[in-house]
């Protein structure tokens, strides 16, 4: 059962390609759903593709492919862009405040894994956006990595959690930080500084807490906050 959004999206995405065989842009999907942000799309696009009703083609870009549509779609009629209205039509917005996107997210860039557990390689390029709650982002350039290991389970960290980093080259001693190690393994954990040495500390009983020299560690970013997925 799909939401009158995901429906009229879905519907709109099927009219779009069956016109000119390339699916809409987000400006294009923002505008036809009258959505305030296209944080609004991507969650309406992942919702259409857990359902199994498109799916988005790999290293293309506007690649989205309708696999089914509803039962309903019959007698159902996509939205109409802005623009697209006909002579001696005035437009208005009858929306509830419910049905309307509002601009309470923002969208951040996903670069891959980080290790929770024995360093793993660098930070990755960027592989997807994440639409967070502008509640959560306070100032300043904010990404998301993917929560790899057990290390940091003490400090409420998990495996296949999504943390989110506030960009920074300094941290003070207590910090939960991304670390890049000889410019080469980056990991999420607990920064002490002894003299003139870094601690990278887990959370873990598990887990040594490594020591280096401070021209080998390169805090990345500051941990800000946590998302987490249940199944």
């Amino acid at each position: 059962m799909l939401t009158r959004k995901q429906n009229e999206l879905l519907l709109f995405i099927h009219k779009r390609i069956k016109e000119t065989g390339v699916s809409p842009s987000f400006d294009e999907m923002k505008a036809a759903l009258q959505l305030a942000s296209k944080s609004g799309v991507h969650r309406l696009i992942t919702a259409l593709e857990e359902r199994g009703f498109i799916r988005r083609l790999p290293h293309r870009a506007r690649a989205l492919e309708v696999l089914k549509l509803p039962e309903s779609a019959a007698s159902a009629k996509a939205p109409v862009p802005p623009g697209d209205l006909g002579p001696n039509v005035v437009r208005a917005n009858f929306n509830k405040p419910e049905d309307s996107e509002r601009e309470t997210t923002v969208d951040i860039p996903v670069l891959g894994r980080i290790a929770a557990g024995v360093p793993i390689s660098a930070i990755q390029h960027e592989t997807d956006r994440l639409p967070i709650p502008a509640d959560m982002i306070r100032g300043g350039e904010h990404f998301a990595l993917e929560v790899k290991g057990d290390s940091m389970i003490e400090a409420g960290i998990l495996d296949g959690d999504t943390v989110l980093i506030r960009r920074c080259e300094s941290a003070n001693t207590g910090d939960i930080v991304v670390a890049l190690v000889d410019d080469e393994e980056a990991t999420l954990k607990r920064l002490r500084k002894k003299g003139g040495s870094i601690a990278l500390e887990a959370a873990n009983p598990e887990y040594e807490t490594r020591i280096f020299g401070p021209d080998r560690v390169k805090v990345q970013g500051l941990l800000v906050g946590l998302i987490r997925k249940y199944h």
